[in-house]
């Protein structure tokens, strides 16, 4: 029942209000179902003015999807390092090697071909089949959610089971099929720009004639959602252990945050623990982990680091070990989850893919407390 009779309104508006509201970015307008493709994996969970410096570089470096394909994978994490959400980038790999042994590097033209590929969703499906095919399929993101939500007044929770098949019926239904990419991508702007999560400016929206939420006065309760999102907190010790050939990192493997990136040898500790860390602490780790013949010295321990990702907030603090040389390398430990790769100061920063967390230390260790 709320599928229009007549879309004629909402299209033409929305199309006119794209006109007179330029909103210039690299891929926009771009036909090349490869950089469509990199430039929706970018901007998931993530901002235009944050993704736009990832796009340019990651298209410099990769301009095919052959050349992504036959880059390394430390190369490719390497580069969206500071993006988070670092499964985008594995998937973006893995499917870019897949398109260039199943497709010949030719990306297909089918949206259940281009739904399928790894990493790729409703959403990103209809973006590539719009915006690279001229296929009539609706995109559906937040901004999609919010314009008709408010402009139906729709109350069913956007995060509830029911709300994708409503949303989606109905902007399906509202799509320009004459013109899907245009129409794709104005909805999104008008969202993104005009329709905004808070303080949108209805006085002056084209579409205030007809949106019930602003009729209603529901324009700041729409849409609704159900769910609060709990973040649950961890406790990281990060153990910098230095030699006058270099520093230990690992690479994570497990099935957690950030998986492929490197970091320095880890233990995770309850609050209580962490809140109290030490040098005595410090010791302890040490003595347990570390074979009795090493010897060792407690430099530093630094001041707590924070990151928040979307379901944890990280607090971290990095423990500096200064070892003896007397040993072969990776016999340190008595055992170790990860296999330790001894890398040089300088190429901390330049070789390896580090969570943000971690180049924020190696960019302020000033915040170290010696002793």
């Amino acid at each position: 029942m709320l599928i229009l009779e007549d879309n004629t309104f909402f299209q033409t508006t929305l199309m006119d209000w794209s006109a007179t509201h330029p909103r210039p970015m690299p891929w926009k307008g771009e036909r090349d179902p490869y950089k469509i493709w990199l430039s929706e994996i970018i901007l998931q969970q993530t901002r235009v003015e944050q993704g736009w410096p990832y796009y340019e570089r990651f298209v410099g470096q990769y301009p095919t999807i052959d050349d992504l394909a036959k880059a390394p994978e430390d190369a490719v994490l390497k580069l969206w390092e500071g993006l988070g959400y670092y499964s985008r980038a594995r998937n973006l790999h893995f499917t870019a090697k897949w398109i260039t042994s199943q497709y010949g590097g030719v990306f297909p033209s089918d949206y259940e071909a281009i739904r399928a590929l790894k990493g790729i969703g409703d959403y990103t499906a209809a973006a590539i089949a719009s915006f690279g095919f001229d296929l009539p399929y609706a995109v559906l993101d937040g901004n999609v959610y919010r314009v008709l939500s408010r402009f139906f007044a729709i109350e069913t929770p956007v995060d509830s089971n029911s709300a994708k098949k409503i949303f989606a019926a109905l902007a399906q239904s509202l799509l320009d099929t004459t013109q899907p990419g245009a129409y794709n991508q104005a909805m999104m702007d008008f969202g993104a720009t005009a329709c905004t999560p808070q303080n949108p400016d209805c006085l002056r929206c084209p579409l205030n004639t007809a949106c019930k939420a602003y009729q209603l006065g529901m324009v700041d309760v729409l849409p609704i959602k159900t769910k609060q999102l709990i973040k649950k907190e961890r406790y990281f010790c990060y153990f910098v252990l230095r030699t006058n050939a270099g520093v230990y990192v690992q690479k994570r493997s497990a099935k957690d945050i950030w998986k492929g990136l490197w970091e320095f040898p880890l233990v995770e500790i309850e609050m209580k623990a962490f809140l109290d860390m030490d040098k005595k602490d410090a010791t302890t780790w040490c003595n347990t982990h570390f074979k009795s013949d090493v010897l060792f010295q407690i430099a530093a321990i630094s001041a707590v680091y924070k990151q928040t990702l979307t379901h944890r907030k990280i607090n971290a603090v990095f423990c500096e070990i200064n070892l003896s040389d007397d040993f072969e390398e990776n016999v340190v430990f008595l055992h170790l989850d990860h296999p330790l790769h001894l890398a040089s100061e300088g190429d901390l920063k330049n070789k390896f893919a580090f969570p943000r967390i971690i180049d924020q230390y190696l960019d302020n260790k000033s915040l170290s407390l010696s002793f």
